[in-house]
């Protein structure tokens, strides 16, 4: 399965954003680019078409995803009902990679990915792999048996601290569940994005 294997944290000061937690230390000490030298000159003002590719980019590797496949998204989210950009980040959410990290499974959408492709999870009662299945209103994924048992979900609360709370999913971590509840609301979504930006950048 094809993933994006660069520096995390190279890529968050690319687009001066983190894109994992453990990339904000990271770009306090260094928020220029990489290969701008400290205290140099930083980029000249960017164009519109330069603001449209980077929020492009930075939102494509915050959620993990691969260029065709981000694309695929957005034509997808063209041809929905409703605001494109909205409906964009909502399809994004309901990846089920993000629901592993916002339900607090994982401490990010790397590490989440991780564990839906080595098939630690259910979902409805049959094991799935695939980190991109779209989760809706009234499905359940749980751990499955074999895995609760490993190191890792033994010491869940130490390796990943309980999540934010979202109103579209409920979390069991005694019982290793999460609950789809809801639809993703658009303030859910990753704060500081520019959903129009990309929409514009698709739509060139």
């Amino acid at each position: 399965m094809a993933r994006d294997t660069r520096s995390i944290v190279k890529m968050s000061r690319r687009e001066g954003y983190a894109l994992h937690p453990k990339a904000h230390k990271a770009l306090v000490k260094r928020p220029s680019p990489p290969g701008q030298a400290a205290g140099g000159r930083f980029r000249s003002k960017s164009s519109q078409y330069s603001l449209q590719l980077r929020e492009k980019q930075k939102v494509k590797r915050l959620y993990g995803l691969l260029e065709k496949q981000f694309s695929r998204l957005m034509k997808e989210a063209n041809a929905s009902r409703g605001q494109s950009g909205k409906v964009l980040l909502k399809y994004l959410e309901q990846r089920a990679d993000n629901a592993v990290y916002r339900a607090g499974f994982a401490s990010s959408r790397r590490a989440a990915r991780q564990l839906v492709t080595h098939g630690h999870f259910m979902i409805n009662g049959r094991r799935f792999d695939v980190p991109s299945l779209r989760v809706k209103p009234g499905d359940v994924l749980q751990v499955r048996d074999g895995s609760q048992k490993t190191e890792y979900f033994k010491r869940l609360d130490d390796v990943s601290p309980a999540g934010d709370s979202v109103g579209w999913l409920k979390a069991d971590r005694k019982k290793f569940t999460i609950t789809i509840t809801g639809e993703p609301a658009r303030e859910e979504a990753e704060p500081d994005i520019k959903e129009q930006l990309i929409v514009e950048y698709y739509s060139r």
